[in-house]
């Protein structure tokens, strides 16, 4: 379904003094139709970046990024508006991605009418359909966002995201600002979304436990390069790159008596590193 081939996005400096940064280096990946490639890295790795090239959101300095056949490198604004049925995003952060002055009824019905698919009644019936989809009551229609929880919102915007039925979502760090059960929850809901729609996802997150519950093959981003990238279960229970074992060392375990020989087992790869 996507393709991303040698991409390279680089940033310009300001003023005189600023040198130029390259954000990704020669990256290539694919995501298959009803798959969820999981993006994992460390702030700063460039893992957003790959989310906003793909939204358009960032000039690709060079390199390829197929959609369906279709390259979005340097597609013209008017002809991404089309696309935008297809591709859709769930942010980080549901407190700031809603806003706060729209009932949910017209956080959902706005993309629909936008697109004009269908009339104002048809897009109410799909509102229903959508809360129904993310486990909401039909009653939130009436009520603003600050009146659910974090992880309430969360579902609103991922019910945004599936208002026009697209084929690929870029969720971006989409439950890093959930606490933990909140988090499970919200996971399990895109998987069954999924099941149900077959719609793939490009998961982008800096935790590998989260990667490797939601995620059928997994791509390690270090410093803008892609160091590590196969399947979910090989990746993150037999990582071959040091900067993948750090991230699975860094992992919290709910025995302690595991966590702390983790503990010890990083802090013996840290050592052999610094004497290499």
């Amino acid at each position: 379904m996507l393709e991303a081939r040698n991409v390279v996005v680089e940033y310009a400096g300001r003023g005189w003094r600023s040198k130029g940064f390259r954000a990704l280096h020669d990256v290539s990946f694919d995501i298959k139709p009803h798959e969820t490639l999981g993006l994992v890295g460390e702030s700063g790795s460039g893992k957003t970046t790959i989310g906003r090239a793909i939204l358009g959101l960032v000039p690709v300095s060079s390199g390829s990024i197929r959609f369906d056949g279709q390259e979005l490198a340097g597609m013209a604004r008017r002809e991404r508006r089309r696309l935008s049925d297809d591709i859709q995003v769930v942010f980080q952060d549901p407190y700031s991605s809603l806003n706060p002055s729209m009932t949910v009824e017209d956080i959902l019905v706005e993309p629909l009418v936008a697109r004009r698919a269908g009339d104002r009644r048809e897009a109410t019936e799909r509102v229903r359909t959508l809360l129904d989809q993310v486990g909401l009551p039909q009653d939130a229609v009436h009520r603003l966002p600050r009146e659910f929880s974090g992880g309430q919102r969360q579902r609103i915007a991922i019910a945004r995201a599936l208002a026009l039925r697209p084929k690929l979502i870029v969720c971006d760090e989409p439950v890093s600002a959930l606490d933990l059960s909140t988090q499970a929850r919200v996971l399990d809901l895109f998987i069954s979304i999924q099941e149900e729609t077959g719609v793939a996802y490009l998961f982008i997150s800096h935790d590998l436990a989260v990667v490797r519950h939601i995620s059928h093959r997994v791509a390690v981003l270090y410093r803008g390069d892609i160091v590590e990238y196969g399947d979910a279960l090989d990746v993150t229970e037999r990582p071959e790159h040091p900067y993948t074992k750090r991230l699975l060392m860094a992992a919290p375990l709910p025995d302690p008596d595991r966590q702390a020989a983790r503990r010890q087992e990083r802090r013996e790869l840290l050592a052999s590193e610094a004497m290499a």
